[in-house]
């Protein structure tokens, strides 16, 4: 089910040999600055939204209303607020699990195509699991979990080349693609363990090389989690860095509120200037019961992370509702349907 269509349609898959061809003419091109144009940098502010849900909560019936109570397209809704573009995340072999599983490739492929052609910018997360990874857990698929390192590194670049081209094949091009899921501890754990960076490297360059090569101008980044622990993050970045790591930007994921956004504010501004690369907040969200505080706290980001040259700020499924997904953050009141006034935050900033 993950791939099929693309596969009859000849979509291929990549060698390791010709996966380390393509990593030096990679880094070539790193070297001589194209990777991240000038353009980039100047592109304007990304508001955007994960909305990975979506489809899932499509089936069961969900739908959503803008702030009027008025039954809408859940693309219009989120364009209203100023959103433009949205974050998918994909697993290996997910289950039929609606609130832990689905996110194949193929399905993701699909939902990118659709938010595409409802005009929106589209950032691919590879999670590299079956399910979630978050900074607390990092497990490998389960096709995976008994290879050795050479044989998982054949396998990212056979399972990114190959993504990659599933969404090639819909048509879609990403603005931007993310290569693992709040990795302060590495990937793949153990084989990609941070206590073994040269292979956790080796591991990301891998599915950094394979989106290169298939999509050459779209930036690819590394996603961080909680970066009120400065040296949490710098562990990470400096020993992927040191063991030749390549990224184009730093994702990365913050829940903050009130009092403590400055502080998070601050060392987001440090991560950007120390490493040389931008920032961009791929996931921020709050309580769907203090709406006022996740507004000002929203408010507060976009600002802040615009103001010291970041490249955007999505909020993580906000249009999940407590009853399908057991979460307590979203920006939609279930009862109504309605949006909060969490997502005025991204209104007039």
């Amino acid at each position: 089910m993950t791939s099929e269509p693309a596969e009859r349609a000849g979509v291929p898959r990549r060698s390791l040999l010709l996966g380390a061809a393509a990593g030096a003419g990679a880094v070539a091109l790193g070297a001589g600055g194209a990777i991240a144009p000038p353009a980039q940098a100047a592109a304007p502010f990304v508001k955007g939204a994960d909305i990975s849900w979506m489809p899932q909560m499509e089936a069961k019936g969900y739908y959503w209303n803008n702030s009027s109570g008025v039954r809408q397209d859940l693309f219009t809704i989120l364009k209203g607020y100023g959103i433009t573009a949205v974050s998918l995340r994909t697993w290996v072999n997910p289950s039929s699990d609606p609130g832990n599983g689905h996110c194949s490739i193929e399905e993701t492929a699909q939902m990118a195509q659709r938010a595409k052609n409802a005009g929106m910018q589209v950032l691919i997360g590879f999670h590299f699991g079956d399910t979630w990874n978050s900074v607390g857990v990092q497990n490998p698929p389960a096709a995976w979990a008994g290879m050795s390192y050479s044989q998982m590194l054949q396998a990212m670049y056979d399972y990114v080349y190959h993504s990659c081209n599933v969404i090639k094949y819909y048509g879609v091009t990403p603005a931007w693609v993310k290569i693992g899921n709040e990795t302060n501890s590495g990937i793949c754990k153990p084989t990609g363990s941070i206590s073994k960076p040269a292979q956790m490297t080796g591991l990301l360059n891998a599915a950094y090389e394979m989106s290169k090569q298939v999509f050459p101008s779209t930036p690819v980044l590394v996603h961080l989690a909680q970066p009120q622990n400065l040296a949490g993050v710098q562990n990470f970045l400096d020993a992927y860095r040191s063991n030749g790591g390549k990224w184009d930007i730093t994702g990365l994921s913050s829940y903050a509120q009130g009092g403590n956004v400055p502080t998070v504010l601050a060392n987001m501004q440090t991560i950007q200037s120390g490493y040389g690369k931008p920032v961009m907040q791929v996931e921020y969200g709050g309580p769907v019961g203090k709406p006022t505080q996740v507004r000002d706290s929203l408010r507060a980001f976009v600002t802040g992370v615009r103001g010291f040259g970041g490249l955007g700020t999505f909020f993580w499924e906000p249009e999940g509702y407590p009853s399908f997904n057991g979460y307590n953050s979203s920006a939609w009141d279930e009862s109504s349907r309605r949006p909060t006034a969490a997502m005025d935050g991204f209104l007039n900033v």
